[in-house]
């Protein structure tokens, strides 16, 4: 691991010499990618999901039903569920096959191994009611498995046709509620996989959030459903339908993500709380006012080399990774080891977390408290990072405090004054008029 390869592969490459193949995927999941520097192949199309990925997909979707039913709810008529491209890869479809086992549907292969479509599981075989699943997918995932598509889309469509008790099948039972009250097909009426237009990517709720340019919640609600409100049919083409996803997302009653990368948390990046926050959000919306936020979930599957997995709510999951990394010593000292660049990443986990309390309303107080009283209110730390990158160490100040305004959190009022101190000073530092006097300096 230690070892550079890729200098080597490169220049055989420009040489035009020949170069190994290597899968590629996940390091802990695929061992056999190192070592790098060989010629990476993706992934077989048509052999996606694999017959571990529908049996794992199972196992996970039932902890799933089960965590919720454990957490005092009833039994869910429809779930939430974001898929992305890149986790499918690396597990080789996991997150397809939760989506389809939930539906009680697999995947049909034809006599040479090839996807060719989805069948249903008998009820008797699957023991349980089929579940409502609205899919939402990222750009990546529709670019790279349109096959994939037409196979979450038959499935939907093939649970709506079939001929079983409206309390055994809610797929079929809100389909033809939506098909009583709008008209149309039962073809529209199914249509559960939703998306970006072609050439477009993400909601833009990260965008929103990371510039401060939004007033109201509702605002990265309507965001997210009008840049996501394409339907993808059996035919794989795209059709806006905004109307069809508000009104599935009416009934929602959770949503889920899987985070299958050791890489990666929900902090980490942005683009989970544009996609699994931004849809959460766009349940509460579409349930009205003074509907509460749907229960969101986490299925962490980055230790599950035995099949196991845990599923946290994601306040659960927020704190989980607040105190690993941002509050742990051996984590952001890890970082400012890095100067300017580890700051920044501070910074933008801070500014995702803040993400996921516009979107969801889920993170706990204590999250911020915390962040404040070891980045802000030390003064040796503060000085570090303003040393080390002034613009982000401002914006961390400026985060926590808009936190507060939002109403994210409510620190005492000496804690708040004295975190509009440290933010002034940090701010007086990057403009270069910072006077180490006692009036300058926050307590």
């Amino acid at each position: 691991m230690a070892e550079d390869h890729e200098i080597a592969g490169i220049l055989r490459a420009l040489d035009g010499r020949y170069l190994r193949p290597a899968p590629g995927g996940d390091l802990l999941r695929t061992p056999a990618i190192l070592p790098t520097g060989r010629n990476l192949h993706g992934f077989d199309p048509f052999r996606i999901p694999s017959a571990y990925a529908v049996q794992d997909g199972a196992r996970q979707a039932e902890r799933l039903l089960a965590r919720h039913l454990a957490d005092g709810n009833d039994f869910p008529e429809s779930i939430a569920m974001v898929l992305w491209g890149t986790d499918n890869l690396k597990s080789e479809g996991g997150p397809i096959g939760q989506a389809l086992a939930l539906i009680g549907a697999t995947p049909r292969f034809d006599s040479y191994g090839r996807l060719a479509g989805a069948q249903l599981v008998p009820l008797a075989q699957l023991g349980r009611p089929r579940v409502d699943v609205v899919i939402t997918l990222s750009g990546i995932f529709r670019d790279l498995l349109p096959l994939q598509i037409k196979l979450l889309a038959e499935a939907a469509f093939l649970a709506a046709s079939a001929d079983e008790p409206d309390d055994q099948n809610f797929i079929r039972k809100h389909a033809l509620a939506y098909q009583a009250e709008h008209g149309g097909d039962l073809e529209t009426a199914s249509l559960r996989v939703f998306g970006n237009a072609e050439g477009a990517y993400g909601s833009n709720v990260n965008s929103l959030v990371d510039n401060s340019r939004w007033d109201d919640a509702d605002e990265l609600a309507e965001t997210y459903t009008r840049r996501k409100g394409f339907a993808y049919g059996r035919s794989g083409r795209p059709v806006q339908q905004a109307a069809l996803l508000n009104s599935v997302l009416a009934g929602v009653q959770l949503a889920y993500q899987s985070l299958d990368s050791v890489e990666l948390g929900v902090t980490t990046i942005d683009t989970y709380f544009d996609t699994l926050g931004g849809i959460s959000r766009a349940v509460k919306r579409a349930k009205g006012v003074d509907a509460q936020v749907a229960p969101v979930y986490i299925g962490d599957q980055t230790r599950d080399s035995d099949g196991a997995g845990t599923v946290r709510t994601l306040s659960e999951q927020v704190a989980l990774e607040t105190r690993t990394r941002m509050l742990n010593p051996k984590w952001y000292e890890g970082m400012l080891e890095h100067g300017y660049e580890g700051v920044r990443q501070i910074e933008v986990h801070v500014t995702n977390t803040m993400g996921w309390s516009a979107t969801t309303g889920q993170v706990q107080p204590w999250v911020y408290q915390q962040i404040t009283e070891t980045f802000m209110l030390d003064p040796a730390m503060r000085q570090r990072l303003a040393r080390l990158n002034p613009t982000a160490s401002a914006q961390v100040a400026n985060r926590l405090l808009e936190a507060s305004d939002r109403q994210f959190w409510k620190p005492d009022p000496s804690v708040l004054d004295a975190l509009r101190r440290a933010g002034e000073e940090l701010e007086d530092r990057l403009e270069g008029v910072y006077s180490n006097s006692p009036e300058g300096s926050a307590a």
